[in-house]
């Protein structure tokens, strides 16, 4: 797999950025001409500034997991989609190949629909980091159910709150999940929340600690229970492949994609609520897919068969970007980790490196500066040397973090890609691009094609110069 749209000199970030900037209809359709649309659009963007009001491939219709799993099976069938590494590196690891993850999703799609999910329902997701989380988003989205994942540390009251205002009226979730030397009660927490709710029809349970739970009758079931009844239905039916697809060896299990409109929304994400009551963020399908595709391959300079390891939660943004849709939209090998970076010790990372041979490693200032105050002992004897682009997101990173990560963990050979993004734009808008454009320890440089950043001060109004005050 090549990528039409990859950036690869400085000239030629300049050139991207200058008609991006000029031209983004025509910028975009380009870009855009390399995904698997159900219906081409009438128009790129249109800009109301009044309202205001954007909309992104008007007319488009398109569903976003065939363009993360369905047109990689015929070339990439067999080669990893997801490798999890579990809290425990005692337990197995898991591979799931683009076959296997297509009959999951599928598998839980159909799931969905004998439950009564239909497109445009909520569905809210509270979950550990096991590849079930990652089957149950792209099967909402699969069936264009709206997917609101919840990170697993939240409160009783903060999903109650999150629930109520999404209208959330199906969840999935775990009996319980592993963090570190913890056991996360999940069902216990979800069955608090539920306390007084009218909204919600069902709860999904998916066995993950074998923590005893209650299952309340005709409103929750068990994950495995439905997985296997689906998968009994799936294999009778033998729907056909969407056209222009090669399902390959996942034909048996194939469950028809729900068409999309363009500006649909594919999930609700919530902030943290750290500036006051939580808000709910909609992000739609075709835009948000193209920006996540384009800034992955760009950003981290990906290559077919490179292992990418993002640290973060799916409960969170990074997760949902930079862990499922961005990398697999690309046909890419993403990592997802259950644990957490200091246990069973502070070398879990490198560990992790050293096992899986990560080429690119995606993580928070936050977790590099706690790891520096384990000093270099938990690094001694990994082998690190497959890296080839570090980044860092979340939050700013502080020089003496930065010059730690490039000297220890890099070798000073790797490129350091410091992102700068928000919940709000689904993707990175300004960062360095690994090897191409050029990098400052603590600086996220320059914007992404089609950015425009401006500064502007507490009345909206922009600043042109510094203040000299």
């Amino acid at each position: 797999m090549s990528y039409p749209y990859q950036i690869h000199s400085f000239d030629e970030y300049k050139a991207a950025y200058q008609r991006s900037i000029t031209n983004p209809q025509a910028f975009w359709s380009d870009v855009a001409s390399h995904f698997l649309w159900r219906r081409k659009w009438d128009e790129v963007l249109e800009w109301n500034f009044k309202e205001p009001k954007v909309e992104w491939f008007k007319g488009a219709k398109l569903n976003i997991t065939e363009n993360c799993i369905d047109r990689h099976l015929a070339t990439r069938g067999d080669e990893p989609a997801i490798i999890w590494e579990p809290n425990n590196p005692e337990e197995r690891v898991r591979v799931v190949t683009y076959n296997r993850l297509h009959k999951r999703v599928c598998q839980f799609a159909q799931v969905l629909t004998n439950l009564g999910v239909q497109k445009g329902d909520r569905v809210c997701i509270y979950m550990g980091m096991v590849p079930e989380l990652a089957y149950a988003v792209l099967g909402c989205a699969r069936i264009g159910a709206i997917h609101s994942v919840i990170f697993g540390g939240f409160s009783a009251q903060s999903i109650a709150d999150r629930l109520y205002d999404a209208q959330a009226e199906y969840i999935v979730t775990c009996d319980g999940a592993y963090r570190g030397n913890k056991d996360i009660p999940l069902k216990s927490v979800i069955d608090d929340a539920l306390i007084g709710n009218r909204t919600v029809k069902k709860v999904i349970v998916y066995t993950r600690t074998r923590t005893p739970v209650s299952m309340l009758k005709g409103r929750d079931v068990w994950w495995e229970d439905e997985m296997e009844h689906a998968e009994q239905q799936l294999e009778a039916a033998r729907h056909p492949a969407p056209e222009g697809v090669d399902l390959g060896k996942a034909a048996a299990f194939h469950f028809p994609a729900v068409e999309m409109d363009a500006e649909d929304p594919l999930f609700i994400l919530y902030t943290s609520g750290s500036t006051g009551k939580p808000k709910g963020v909609v992000h739609s399908c075709a835009g948000y897919m193209l920006w996540t595709n384009y800034t992955f391959v760009n950003v981290f300079q990906y290559k077919p068969g490179d292992i990418h390891f993002c640290t973060a939660d799916i409960g969170w943004i990074t997760g949902h970007s930079y862990i499922l849709y961005g990398p697999l939209s690309a046909g890419a090998t993403s990592l997802m980790f259950e644990g957490i970076p200091t246990w069973p010790d502070a070398g879990r990372f490198w560990d992790i490196v050293d096992k899986h041979q990560v080429n690119i490693l995606y993580t928070a200032p936050t977790a590099i500066r706690s790891l520096m105050g384990f000093g270099l002992e938990p690094l001694k004897g990994k082998d690190l040397s497959s890296l080839k682009v570090l980044g860092t997101v979340g939050e700013p990173i502080n020089e003496e973090a930065w010059h730690w990560y490039n000297e220890n963990v890099g070798k000073k050979k790797c490129p350091i890609v410091d992102t700068w993004w928000q919940t709000e734009t689904g993707a990175c808008l300004i960062s360095n691009i690994a090897g191409i454009t050029p990098a400052k320890p603590s600086w996220a440089t320059l914007p992404m094609p089609g950015v425009q950043p401006i500064l502007v001060d507490e009345n909206g109004n922009e600043v042109t110069e510094a203040d000299e005050n």
